[in-house]
């Protein structure tokens, strides 16, 4: 069983590896629009199913409560949090619309939606980056194997080049506490060193 983990190990640092080495430049570019969209009153809207629900659910805390600094709360919202809102979405039309409704209700041009999807198809996540477009937020999307369908929809694809969804999630992890301590450079140290 030793094998077993140190070929898991292998794997995962294998993956995030690659997709860091890739994927800096983008991490710097959508962390910087992030910073932007909160220093202009705007927000970021996270979405996600499974997984990545509990993914967008752990970034938007990380900015709302705090990374590394203490700082000042930052407008972040997961879309997967109101089991009432869900479950009436989901039942009075269908699970297609969870997030699509919300980002109708909720979002604002110039907000940023991070749509989080291990295929790059989830139909309800399309639809939220749809509905996102339409009102002019900005969109990126953290995927897994080629990007899928929202790969070409989304103004900042982040593909996690990988069939595992379990080594996929991983290297999403790292990227979304990559994006926050990025965030909170930005808007609060550096500044200090210019």
């Amino acid at each position: 069983m030793e094998e077993i983990v140190k070929k898991i190990h292998t794997e995962s640092q294998s993956v995030i590896q690659t997709f860091m080495e890739t994927h800096a430049a983008r991490l710097i570019t959508f962390s910087e629009k992030i910073a932007s969209a909160f220093l202009s009153d705007r927000k970021l809207l996270i979405c996600g199913n499974g997984g990545s629900a509990a993914d967008a659910q752990h970034m938007a805390a990380e900015f709302v409560n705090r990374f590394q600094l203490e700082r000042p709360p930052l407008p972040a919202m997961a879309l997967t949090t109101d089991t009432s809102v869900i479950t009436s979405i989901g039942n009075d039309y269908t699970f297609e619309e969870i997030f699509s409704k919300q980002v109708k209700a909720l979002g604002t041009e110039g907000d940023v939606l991070l749509a989080i999807s291990t295929s790059g198809n989830s139909p309800n996540v399309v639809s939220a980056v749809e509905a996102a477009r339409k009102q002019g937020l900005y969109t990126a999307a953290l995927l897994g194997k080629d990007g899928g369908t929202i790969s070409k929809m989304v103004d900042m694809p982040l593909v996690v080049a990988c069939h595992v969804t379990a080594r996929t999630q991983e290297a999403h992890i790292l990227a979304e506490h990559v994006i926050c301590h990025l965030v909170d450079y930005i808007l609060f140290q550096k500044h200090l060193e210019e």
